[in-house]
């Protein structure tokens, strides 16, 4: 199954499954296009290091319908079946998910539906709580909102702030993120309603 991933940012996310891809533990899936809102980005840096083609798809100036066309467009020509969003800054709407119905796939630095949005850890920290972890989800119109195929929990230590628990957060999104794209691309996962049922841990 070809796969696009999406970027805004560093792409740790994106390391994490070209690595995969490198040491063969992705397969079935392949990762077509790697494809940033933002041009200049690391993640772009990292995909065009390990011969990933990466391209720019730039939504300022552009009404949401018309970046998502072109969008849509950039991971059709690569034969794009299903999406990974790793780190992708922009909310997708309704007609752009429905496209690849349960074919996208999100990480969260939080367990969800615990702290969507923006800031996770710092949310978790000013919170209070004891746990808090990683989710990988299908992908719907809300934000972080989508059937939950996977998650891991991460203690949130005495004298942790949110850049200390962010990274031992990453360490379980690095390790899980390959595993939920494999499962997909290998026709492991199925979803009735909000439960998703199969092999992704």
């Amino acid at each position: 199954m070809k796969v696009g991933v999406l970027v805004s940012g560093s792409g740790t996310n994106l390391q994490a499954l070209l690595d995969a891809q490198a040491r063969g533990e992705l397969a079935p899936a392949e990762i077509a296009v790697v494809i940033s809102n933002q041009p200049g980005v690391p993640a772009l840096a990292r995909a065009t290091a390990a011969g990933v083609p990466a391209e720019v798809v730039e939504h300022r100036g552009l009404e949401r319908g018309a970046f998502e066309a072109r969008l849509h467009d950039a991971l059709a020509r690569r034969g794009v079946e299903a999406v990974v969003l790793a780190g992708f800054m922009r909310v997708l709407t309704a007609e752009f998910v429905e496209r690849y119905p349960l074919r996208i796939v999100n990480t969260h630095p939080s367990l969800l539906p615990a702290f969507p949005g923006l800031d996770a850890a710092a949310q978790a920290i000013a919170h209070g709580v004891k746990l808090s972890g990683v989710t990988i989800h299908f992908v719907d119109a809300s934000l972080d909102g989508g059937p939950i195929i996977a998650q891991a929990t991460v203690p949130v230590l005495d004298g942790d702030d949110a850049r200390a628990l962010h990274a031992r957060i990453q360490r379980e999104e690095h390790r899980l993120l390959p595993i939920v794209v494999r499962s997909l691309a290998a026709g492991q996962l199925s979803c009735q309603g909000r439960l998703v049922r199969g092999r992704a841990e």
